[in-house]
């Protein structure tokens, strides 16, 4: 059973994501898989409905003219019998929805973070808070599946049931809530574009919204430090207010279907009377038979009522679908068929003819640039800002795809790799160093079975990071703040060099990993990677020259070509030649 249902879920969530011929209404069919038989439920429930009607015009027809008491006291039996059941089925209803709803958020949301940790990063489009933003339109399909309006849909069929029976009962009376019906929808049809329209409006505006306050509060010392704060108040205000507009608009035209349907229930329950009482005039209805029509008429709407409001829900769902689908459309990461494992790589890497530019950028970071790392070698990328040393590195670690050319491990092409298995060969430290909140032992270790409390202790030790946690009560469970914040940015590095060391990687890229740290920490640490990294490659990235004797060789950069690639020492003098001249 386990096993049918994760293949359901995966058919599902894999035609979701494939594109093509995907409608938005694939989701509401794959929530009544889910839960179907379940969700059916109302439908019996309904039907209970009519006992309400029926038991009063039997008590007007038969009861009262023959002072049937006993009579009156079976019926109420019954009656509060099937009110009892009716109950436990709504009970029942909300709760399959509400689980429904739950299954939904679930596992969509992890196939939707899933892909978005898989994301390609030059295929990446908008701010942080932009994608934030997106993620945050799972409430909005789940909030659909989960409320009770989707029941109406169950609803509908009792719709006919009901108007059915008002047919049997008062013959043409029935035409009052028939007629009520298409003006009904109508009215939510010709309501529907616009609504389309401003949906789409306001989840933009709404995603701008989210990125500016997202960007707000990662940077809120950035702001206050450097006066910008005026800058970004401003950008809300006017978010906000285009956000309401938006917002107001789209409610005012989505209130129209429901309150139209709300008058509608009023004019149907007016016009069984006034038709009842003509009927009653001719002597083809009775008192109770009126009294049971003007209340099935009102219980015929009433599924209306909440058709509309569906409908007014379902815009601003299908919008929330189409940009997550878009995100699902994506291109994952790795090779499109199946891709190549990297147990234990020897650690060479090689660059042939490669060239690279940004998503967006007119120049090339790197063009037509060649160069061969053996197994165990250490390697300094030096050069200018912008040169393309930073470039270098994210190729290696499969970040971006070359624009031409090739950049190889072991002598097979990255893009062949599984993400995940080539960088488990790597550690890397980036320039910006982040952390994750959670403790210390939490951003070394990174949930890796292999990084036990020793080699934590040991590489923390290397790096420098137990010097200032090994005496603190709760060093390693102290609990960091988001991206690392209470540390300064030398400790924070320390601790991504932790993190890049755990495991010994065969390959370790080095981006300015001591930028913020003093000398003396630095010297420290210089000296005990000297005998860390022997044997292993080493990729390094600096504009500290007490870091180079970490290196035997340096590959200097400018304009993202190479001009020099030598020993160490010999690239060393013709760096500082021209300013001996």
């Amino acid at each position: 059973m386990m096993a049918q249902q994760q293949s359901h879920r995966g058919r599902a969530l894999g035609t979701i994501a494939a594109g093509g011929a995907v409608q938005p209404f694939h989701l509401l069919r794959w929530a009544f898989a889910q839960k179907g038989a379940d969700i059916g439920q109302p439908f019996e429930a309904a039907l209970f409905a009519l006992a309400s009607a029926l038991f009063t015009m039997t008590v007007y027809d038969r009861v009262v003219p023959n002072n049937a008491i006993a009579s009156l006291i079976a019926l109420s039996i019954g009656l509060a019998i099937i009110i009892l059941f009716d109950f436990v089925l709504k009970l029942l209803r909300a709760y399959f929805i509400d689980h429904a709803g739950a299954q939904i958020d679930r596992e969509m949301g992890e196939e939707v973070f899933e892909r978005l940790l898989a994301m390609r990063l030059e295929l990446k489009k908008g701010s942080t808070g932009a994608l934030t933003g997106l993620m945050r339109e799972l409430e909005t399909l789940r909030d659909f599946f989960a409320s009770a309006t989707i029941a109406a849909i169950v609803d509908v069929p009792f719709l006919f049931v009901t108007l059915t029976v008002v047919a049997l009962i008062g013959g043409p009376v029935v035409l009052v809530p028939a007629l009520m019906v298409p003006l009904v929808v109508l009215i939510g049809w010709l309501t529907h574009p616009a609504l389309e329209r401003l949906s789409a409006r306001s989840m933009g505006e709404g995603l701008l919204k989210q990125s500016v306050l997202v960007e707000a509060i990662g940077s809120l010392e950035t702001l206050k430090a450097s006066g910008a704060g005026p800058l970004l108040a401003g950008r809300w205000s006017q978010a906000v207010g285009q956000h309401s507009d938006s917002l107001l608009r789209q409610r005012l035209i989505a209130s129209i279907g429901v309150t139209f349907a709300g008058s509608a229930a009023m004019l149907a329950y007016a016009g069984v009377v006034v038709v009842g009482v003509t009927r009653i005039a001719e002597n083809a209805l009775t008192m109770g038979g009126l009294i049971a029509c003007s209340i099935l008429a009102g219980r015929a709407i009433a599924p209306l009522g909440q058709i509309a409001q569906l409908l007014s829900r379902l815009t601003a769902t299908r919008t929330a679908y189409w940009q997550i689908r878009e995100l699902m459309e994506l291109p994952p990461e790795g090779p499109a068929e199946e891709a190549l494992s990297l147990a234990r790589s020897s650690g060479k890497i090689e660059a042939r003819n490669l060239s690279f530019r940004y998503p967006g950028a007119t120049e090339k970071a790197l063009d037509g640039i060649s160069f061969t790392i053996q197994p165990g070698e250490h390697v300094a990328l030096l050069g200018r800002v912008g040169s393309g040393k930073s470039t270098i590195a994210r190729l290696i670690l499969g970040l971006y795809p070359p624009e031409d050319g090739l950049i190889m491990v072991d002598g097979t092409d990255v893009r062949q790799f599984d993400p995940a298995s080539l960088r488990g060969n790597f550690g890397a430290v980036m320039q910006d160093g982040a952390l994750l909140t959670g403790s210390v032992r939490e951003n070394v270790s990174l949930g890796r079975e292999a990084i036990d409390d020793d080699e934590m202790l040991r590489v923390c030790g290397i790096s420098g990071t137990h010097q200032f946690l090994g005496q603190i009560a709760n060093g390693y469970d102290l609990k960091l703040a988001d991206r690392g914040e209470g540390l300064s940015g030398g400790q924070r590095q320390s601790i991504a060099i932790a993190r890049a060391l755990a495991g010994s990687p065969q390959i370790v890229v080095f981006d300015e990993p001591t930028s913020a740290m003093d000398a003396h920490t630095e010297t420290g640490l210089i000296q005990r990677l000297q005998d860390e990294l022997k044997g292993r490659t080493l990729v390094l990235i600096t504009h500290r020259p007490p870091l180079l004797e970490l290196v035997d060789r340096i590959i200097l950069l400018d304009k993202g070509k190479i001009i020099a690639d030598g020993p160490r020492d010999a690239v060393l003098k013709q760096i500082t030649r021209p300013k001996a001249a």
